[in-house]
């Protein structure tokens, strides 16, 4: 399967409960030109002004669908599904997301801030769950940081379809074109 990032990468959110984690995903999204997926219940009012403030406004590019349940979700997606939990035992790093993009879309579920991803559902995925290595002290990462950590996995890759390289709001030569070469502030080496 080729295409674009959005044709290959869906991110699912299972009932997230804070909207700035949430806006910060879906700004992700944007700009990593991946669809997202919203389980509900959801902890918060998504026309709330807090949480567009969130998204930085990135709900007006985002391409987004809202489910009333899981079983919701499931019924409408097909695809491969992998879900980021504690529990797993491999890291997003050794999930070939190439040959899984091969037939079919990508699912990169995340659980709720609180509880994560029900037991039940990881139980009957246990060779889809994947984890972020970690010290061992730290219980585990911001639901934000995880999705863009795995996101970014993916793409990689997959060779960020899509997605570019250079500048493209202020150009390629930004720099070069803007400031002048002071030898003086070279880091020596």
């Amino acid at each position: 399967m080729n295409g674009s990032a959005d044709e290959l990468i869906n991110v699912v959110l299972f009932e997230p409960e804070i909207p700035q984690n949430t806006g910060n995903i879906m700004r992700t999204c944007v700009a990593a030109g991946v669809t997202l997926h919203i389980i509900g219940p959801v902890g918060f009012d998504i026309d709330n002004p807090e949480f567009r403030r969130a998204s930085t406004n990135h709900i007006t590019w985002a391409e987004y669908t809202l489910y009333d349940s899981w079983q919701d979700f499931v019924q409408k997606n097909d695809g491969e599904y992998f879900f980021m939990t504690r529990y797993g035992k491999v890291p997003p790093s050794d999930i070939d997301f190439k040959k899984a993009s091969g037939s079919s879309k990508i699912y990169l579920i995340f659980g709720k801030e609180s509880t994560g991803i029900p037991g039940e559902i990881l139980r009957a995925n246990l060779d889809r769950c994947f984890r972020i290595p970690m010290n061992a002290d730290c219980r585990c990462l911001n639901l934000s940081n995880a999705c863009a950590i795995a996101i970014y996995e993916a793409l990689r890759q997959l060779g960020y379809p899509g997605l570019s390289f250079k500048e493209e709001q202020k150009g390629e030569d930004f720099i070069e074109e803007n400031y002048s070469y002071d030898e003086t502030l070279r880091k020596r080496r």
